[in-house]
């Protein structure tokens, strides 16, 4: 319709019909205007169609993505919880497997425990018989000298009480005589020779007191001692017992007593046991150094000697047994003081002596050290507190 009025309106303008063309002309506007307008409309409404469209369409991919990622949250809340709960029963089952290893080393150790327990006691009671096997050892070596020791006093008594049987019978003779000057010097003999005879049996009474000290166990109680005495008595008893064994031997033995000592409180028969053995090891060096061939005949003739010695000096007082045999070998002096260690020859040695003497010492809160040179002696010094 609105094309027609266009034609006819131009037409009529072709004709000079100029009113006729402009009537037809604006009905042609009027069609063509409202065409226009419906085409704006319709252009519009199809915007915004799109637009809704488009609003809609991006309302759905955003709640499309949302719940994307809600259901990518969720599997990965459920992988973690799942990465979790697979974490604590490996952890749980490791838990059990620790617990139950670790109760089954308890119970190992428990074992091992009890084992371990009996092996000491079985250990300590070896020690016990090895300490008691050295003590009498020592003993053994002591025997002679002990003999010795005995024999000396006991040919004192025997010897004044076969004199004093004489002068009985010469007081006799003299009392029928009546003879009171006489009887009266015979007396006073007499009486100096009991008291003699009294002097020497004390002396072996002392030295069999000793033998069973040294050999009885230790009672464990310090008594107050001379340690001037002990030493000097366990000196020749131990020099005698070697030259039993060795008629041979002789070694020169010489003491330096510091007389300002007073009695110390020591277990007499354990530190008796100490300075034995330290004195029968030096009599042992000295003897084997004497043994031992000489290189030439310009080299001095040796002379073993053995010197024992006591000083005080602050709370402490020191014992030294010192020789000049051959030493100790440096190679072997960090284990003179472990137990079964030993230079001896088989048979000749426990390896305990040492061992068993710095146990002792150390029990007494002291120290016993050793000082040596090869080729010229050793020297071992027992340190003790004085309490």
């Amino acid at each position: 319709m609105r094309d027609a009025n266009e034609i006819v309106s131009t037409i009529y303008e072709a004709l000079g019909e100029g009113n006729n063309a402009i009537k037809y002309y604006r009905i042609y506007k009027v069609y063509s205007d409202s065409l226009n307008n419906l085409a704006s409309q319709r252009a519009v409404a199809i915007e915004k169609a799109s637009y809704e469209f488009s609003k809609k369409e991006l309302e759905f991919e955003r709640k499309t993505l949302q719940q994307r990622w809600l259901i990518f949250s969720a599997f990965a809340a459920l992988f973690s919880l799942a990465v979790v709960l697979w974490a604590i029963n490996r952890n749980r089952n490791r838990l059990n497997h620790t617990n139950k290893d670790l109760q089954q080393k308890n119970a190992l150790i428990e074992t091992q425990k009890l084992k371990a327990e009996e092996t000491l006691s079985k250990l300590q009671a070896a020690q016990a018989q090895l300490v008691q096997s050295e003590k009498m050892a020592s003993l053994g070596e002591l025997t002679a000298g002990i003999a010795h020791e005995i024999q000396n006093p006991l040919n004192f008594v025997n010897n004044f009480s076969e004199v004093n049987i004489e002068m009985i019978a010469e007081l006799k003779d003299e009392i029928d005589k009546g003879n009171v000057e006489e009887v009266k010097a015979i007396a006073n003999d007499i009486e100096a020779n009991e008291q003699k005879i009294n002097h020497h049996g004390k002396r072996a009474d002392t030295i069999v007191k000793g033998m069973l000290l040294h050999s009885r166990s230790s009672s464990g109680i310090k008594e107050s001692t001379d340690i001037n005495a002990l030493a000097d008595e366990y000196l020749r008893l131990a020099y005698h017992g070697l030259r039993a064994k060795d008629k041979s031997f002789n070694a020169a033995m010489k003491t330096d007593f510091d007389n300002s000592i007073a009695n110390i409180n020591i277990i007499p028969q354990d530190i008796g046991r100490v300075i034995l053995n330290l004195i029968t090891n030096a009599f042992y060096a000295v003897s084997e150094k004497k043994k031992a061939p000489r290189t030439s005949e310009r080299e001095v003739v040796y002379e073993p000697i053995v010197f024992v010695s006591t000083k005080k000096t602050g709370d402490s007082v020191f014992i030294s047994v010192r020789d000049n045999g051959n030493g100790i070998p440096q190679k072997v002096l960090d284990k003179i003081f472990q137990p079964f260690f030993t230079t001896k020859p088989t048979g000749q040695g426990t390896g305990l002596g040492l061992s068993l003497s710095y146990d002792i010492v150390k029990a007494h809160a002291g120290q016993l050290k050793v000082e040596t040179k090869e080729g010229q002696g050793a020297e071992f010094i027992i340190q003790l507190p004085i309490i």
